[in-house]
């Protein structure tokens, strides 16, 4: 199904948010990740179920207002949402599972750093999109 003018728009608003959140962030855990094996959230339960919820309702929030799957952007914000959304649920329902995780991946830095960086580039990507591409910006209105 080809992308309408709502949906190109709605995909363009929502990469202004995401594309520069995913780039700084997983760029700036990529950088600093070898340095943070000593930041255990999961030491405080507390904060595992905050971070569950914020994950979760962010997620779900994405996933209310932004169901399109006409392009790559688009896709990929969808997909976004539902990795939130997954995520935080995980978070709260198998917190231990995640750390197990979180753990072993710390024995894995540099794979984990191209994660990371793999998904800062999705985030330069979707800055593009939301901010630069043409094919996502505002149809011109006719004059009068």
């Amino acid at each position: 199904m080809p992308a309408t003018p709502e949906s190109r728009a709605r995909t363009r608003a929502f990469a202004r948010v995401i594309g520069p959140f995913v780039l700084i962030v997983p760029l700036i855990i990529a950088v600093r990740l070898p340095a943070m094996g000593d930041l255990d959230i999961f030491a405080l339960p507390i904060v595992v179920w905050q971070f569950g919820a914020l994950l979760l309702v962010s997620g779900l929030m994405i996933i209310a207002h932004h169901q399109y799957w006409s392009s790559g952007p688009a896709i990929a914000i969808s997909l976004f949402g539902w990795f939130l959304a997954l995520r935080g649920l995980a978070l709260l329902a198998i917190p231990d599972v995640m750390a197990r995780g979180v753990s072993a991946s710390m024995t894995m830095v540099p794979v984990a750093q191209a994660g990371f960086a793999a998904l800062a580039a999705v985030g330069a990507w979707l800055t593009f999109v939301g901010y630069l591409a043409r094919a996502y910006a505002p149809e011109p209105t006719p004059a009068r």
